[in-house]
């Protein structure tokens, strides 16, 4: 018993397990989540795949068997035990059990017996009467009337433990074991290839008559698809339907928060056999049944929208590009000598963000509109995924727009977000334009001689000349010309650290800020950015930010999406269990058991008449009743009911 409850304390740990962390997912995907030591660990024990692992396959093997075998020893006693009073107790065993009683009744024996079968019936007890006749000289002779009542407890235990069968017997045929047995023994092996469904071999593939399985289908609006998927931890099987979805429209409808609402698909269901048509509709937590195979809604993904982007170039004398393709498929590219390869990767056309109200502290939800996410592959094959917002962003009233800029190394990063501000005309240009007047030393030096003449007095020709130099020197550090490999915000830092003292920082600091706002203010002239945007702190001060963080942007150019159309695609779950009406069947007996088994008490009640007599042997008025009492059980609530049964009989019967 202790080994079986440690087997199912297993059980229930690794179904967590299986619940909790996704399973059958591409071990790619396991390796950004958990890192590459534990996604190898985590491998090794299966957890990827807890419902097909051996380990836990041969628990339920063995539970099944051993409690198969325990019910089948058990149950003929149990059953014997159902239809026997166990009449054939000795008056001498009355005083072993902890609840017994004697009196001494009014009534005649025959009398007596009859009023307590009469008071057991009245109860619900079930009796049955012996009669004995006792010795030569009457000894033993006497009626013994045996009662009980909550038999059905035993048969909570054939219940509890068949349901632990049938649970086990279900989880199997519907796990992955059906599956398993075909690799093993039908020649069957995990496809790890790429390329189209119907490239894949007969050897990867699953029949129509596939007895059990669980897989995914995709299925775009206005195509057709009738093979599914299964997914493996080194690559995928495919499982032939007798039937193909035609997805018509899929229909998803979101809180205000973006989350989804409602997913939906209108589908139509094709027979490959008689080519019927059935028209269904499959939404989450409503399946459809076709012929045997649950067809539940899963989730959703892009079903090849159509993109158009055009490049912008960070670079003076950058040309701009304009590229289309479908999301799930790439485009070359040409960086001089450099090949690349731009890969699209999602379209979102809602993306709900939470802002603070610029005149509370409440929270504003807010659709700031489509995005598109991308990745740039060189020849040597690494890649940087890029996510940039179509349309430039306001955070609060009083800010300025800006272009959401996004970049990460590896998929367990989240995005690092280039904010670019936004001209007049809702683009980026007015900012490169500045960018590409900064590391213009010709067009800096045109500055620097307007702020002069701004900010100097003519008649203090050192100080003209100490402002000038500083000018120099800080536009120089700014623009990373002065060779100490950082630039931006940053090169200013570096050379304060290095070449002030700690004391005098802060102060300088201030000096070298002002002097940089005022140069960048007589470069973003006019005629470098529209005069809109020029007298806008805010503007200037968020490309100042920009332009320090230009350095760190790892791509020599943006790439912003200008136009899209797009199409949807609804994911659903196909499954076929057998084992599914075994397991509710078996849950409704575990349920039944455990209720007779904690709820139902088995009581058994002897008692024993016999006639009355005196010292002598001779019968006098009356009758000897004694009364043992029994229960699977001992509670305050057995106690109690032994002395209201005795009471009970002692109510007619007694003398004294």
């Amino acid at each position: 018993m202790r080994f079986a409850i440690a087997l199912l304390t297993v059980i229930c740990i690794a179904s967590i397990i299986g619940t909790v962390l996704k399973q059958q997912e591409p071990f790619g995907n396991y390796v950004n989540q958990f890192g590459p030591f534990w996604a190898e660990v985590f491998a090794k024990l299966s957890l990827f795949s807890v419902y097909s692992a051996w380990w836990f396959l041969l628990i339920l093997l063995f539970l099944v068997i051993s409690t198969s075998l325990c019910v089948a020893r058990n149950t003929p006693q149990i059953l014997r035990d159902l239809k026997n009073y166990k009449e054939y107790l000795r008056e001498q065993s009355f005083k072993a059990f902890a609840h017994h009683a004697d009196w001494i009744g009014a009534l005649q024996p025959s009398l007596a017996v009859a009023h307590i079968q009469q008071a057991f019936a009245g109860m619900g007890w079930k009796t049955k009467t012996q009669e004995r006749a006792g010795d030569a000289n009457g000894q033993g002779r006497g009626t013994l009337i045996a009662a009980k009542a909550g038999a059905g407890h035993k048969i909570g235990y054939i219940a509890a433990h068949s349901a632990i069968v049938l649970v086990c017997v279900g989880g199997l045929l519907d796990g992955d074991m059906l599956t398993r047995a075909q690799m093993w023994w039908g020649n069957k092996v995990v496809f790890t290839g790429g390329g189209m469904i119907a490239d894949v071999p007969e050897t990867s593939r699953l029949s129509k008559s596939n007895p059990a399985f669980r897989a995914n289908l995709l299925v775009a609006e206005g195509q057709t698809a009738g093979t599914a998927i299964l997914q493996q931890p080194t690559g995928v099987l495919l499982q032939d339907l007798s039937f193909s979805i035609e997805l018509k429209k899929f229909i998803v409808e979101h809180y205000s928060t973006g989350m989804p609402k409602l997913f939906a698909s209108d589908i139509v269901i094709h027979d490959k056999t008689t080519g019927e048509k059935t028209v269904a509709r499959v939404e989450v937590n409503h399946p459809v049944n076709y012929k045997g195979v649950n067809i539940f809604q899963s989730s959703f993904d892009d079903g090849g929208s159509r993109v158009k982007l055009a490049s912008v170039p960070l670079a003076a004398g950058g040309k701009s590009i304009e590229l289309e393709g479908t999301i799930g498929s790439s485009s070359a590219l040409t960086n001089g000598a450099d090949k690349m390869t731009l890969e699209y990767t999602a379209l979102r056309v809602l993306n709900v963000e939470t802002f603070q109200k610029s005149d509370s502290n409440k929270k504003d939800l807010r659709n700031v509109g489509p995005s598109i996410t991308y990745k740039l592959r060189d020849a040597a094959g690494q890649a940087r995924e890029f996510h940039n917002y179509m349309l430039p962003i306001k955070f609060t009233d009083s800010e300025t727009a800006v272009h959401l800029v996004g970049v990460r190394d590896t998929p367990a990063e989240p995005f690092r977000y280039w904010r670019i501000p936004s001209d007049d005309k809702g683009s980026v240009n007015g900012f490169l334009r500045l960018a590409q007047a900064v590391q213009s030393a010709p067009t800096t030096q045109a500055a620097i001689q307007r702020y002069l003449a701004k900010a100097s007095d003519p008649a203090k020709p050192d100080m003209r000349a100490a402002l000038q130099t500083s000018s120099e020197r800080v536009m120089s550090l700014f623009a990373g010309r002065d060779g100490l490999g950082s630039s931006g915000l940053q090169g200013i830092a570096d050379f304060l650290e290095k070449n002030v003292p700690e004391d005098q920082r802060i102060k300088t600091s201030e000096v070298l800020i002002r002097i940089l706002n005022g140069v960048l203010y007589e470069l973003a002239a006019p005629s470098v950015i529209s005069a809109d945007v020029r007298d806008k702190p805010d503007w200037l001060n968020q490309a100042v930010l920009a332009l320090s963080d230009a350095k760190a942007y790892p791509a020599p150019m943006i790439f912003q999406l200008k136009d899209f159309t797009q199409v949807q695609a609804s994911v659903f779950q196909v499954a076929k269990a057998p084992g599914q009406t075994i397991v509710y069947t078996g849950a409704v007996l575990l349920i039944i058991g455990v209720f007779f088994m904690l709820f139902v008490r088995e009581r058994r009640v002897w008692v024993w008449v016999k006639p009355n007599t005196d010292e002598a042997s001779e019968p006098i008025a009356g009758a000897h009743i004694s009364m043992a009492y029994a229960t699977n059980r001992k509670t305050m609530q057995s106690d109690q009911e032994f002395e209201r049964l005795k009471n009970l009989l002692k109510e007619t019967h007694e003398i004294y």
